[in-house]
């Protein structure tokens, strides 16, 4: 499906070959003088120079010790949109680097930084939210967007950003929410990711469902989901034609038929048919995450029931090549073949 694309493009005066380098030790701190220039070509001719240093990770660390963080987080404000633009990048660029994201860190920039959030210019909230993201890879760093409070307004972003911002806005969510799902659960997240799970393109669907996977993983969550009636998309997407959305999916009925509400909504809504349809997927990982959802289906009467004239099915998961799956198919038949 074709899409629209943020553009990077500069204005035709900003040429990244004028910006002159000083020689050897003086370089670093010279560029660091030209952030602070009231004239607006040299700031951004400076920014440009230091977007194609930061490329390499010693001279990431010699930004992070030599003062350019504080130089930078002024410019986040700045009234130039292309200034912006291009410290967002320089941003998005250093926090590809390890040094470079807990640097950012230890600046306490998450703050300075989601005053962007709202800025008119696609291509700075694409670079901040590729920042973002590449942030809360880190533990440290998805706590500290939790910490920040910044959860609520990711979750409202997703109402109103371009598709290619959402699909990081939604990776970014993915791991602020193994550090904290509540603050997403109180800006009522489940609502509208599950209407990002019919969503056109397979990778906002993709991500809404990993993202539904995480929620699911709490008490409160797997009662969101099945209150906002969740689990009958789950069943559907068990027969998407995308193998991370089908094993996300069976993630989060996995998680969801833990509590008795969750099992019955998946029952209802005829899921185990669609599970057992999918123990022999050429996926590892929709194998196993179907196989450990009809076991917890398989603990009441009526799901037993069911899957008793199947469990050959699931027998023949015994012998999987992966020994996760293997695993699960051994316990899954133990449930299912239980008498009282």
């Amino acid at each position: 499906m074709a899409e629209a694309r943020i553009s990077a493009y500069l204005p035709p005066h900003i040429d990244p070959t004028k910006a002159p380098i000083a020689f050897g030790e003086r370089a670093l701190p010279k560029l660091n003088e030209e952030l602070k220039s009231p004239d607006l070509t040299t700031r951004q001719r400076s920014l440009m120079a230091l977007c194609d240093l930061v490329h390499d990770s010693e001279y990431v660390y010699q930004v992070v010790h030599l003062g350019f963080m504080n130089s930078l987080k002024t410019l986040l404000y700045d009234e130039d949109s292309t200034v912006r633009q291009k410290t967002t990048e320089v941003f998005h660029i250093m926090a590809g680097h390890n040094i470079g994201r807990e640097g950012i860190l230890k600046s306490d920039l998450i703050i300075p930084l989601s005053h962007l959030l709202n800025d008119p210019v696609d291509i700075v909230r694409r670079n901040l939210h590729q920042t973002l993201e590449m942030l809360s890879e880190l533990r440290a760093g998805a706590t500290a967007l939790v910490d920040a409070g910044l959860i609520a307004q990711l979750v409202s972003k997703l109402e109103s950003e371009h598709d290619e911002i959402q699909e990081l806005i939604l990776e970014t969510l993915h791991f602020c929410l193994q550090a904290d799902a509540s603050q997403a659960l109180n800006a009522g997240a489940v609502p509208i990711l599950k209407g990002k799970l019919s969503h056109p393109l397979v990778g906002i669907r993709r991500k809404a469902a990993c993202a539904l996977l995480e929620i699911c993983v709490p008490l409160e969550g797997k009662e969101s989901v099945c209150k906002a009636e969740v689990v009958p998309i789950f069943v559907q997407l068990l027969e998407d034609e995308d193998a991370e959305v089908r094993a996300n999916a069976a993630g989060a009925l996995m998680f969801t038929t833990i509590t008795t509400q969750g099992k019955y909504a998946a029952l209802h809504s005829g899921a185990i048919p669609k599970l057992l349809a999918l123990v022999k997927d050429s996926h590892s990982k929709v194998r196993l995450n179907c196989i450990k959802a009809l076991t917890t289906l398989s603990e009441t009467p009526e799901g037993r029931k069911v899957l008793l004239p199947d469990v050959n099915l699931i027998q023949e998961c015994l012998s999987d090549s992966n020994e996760a799956v293997s695993r699960a198919a051994a316990i899954a038949v133990q449930v299912i073949q239980w008498k009282p």
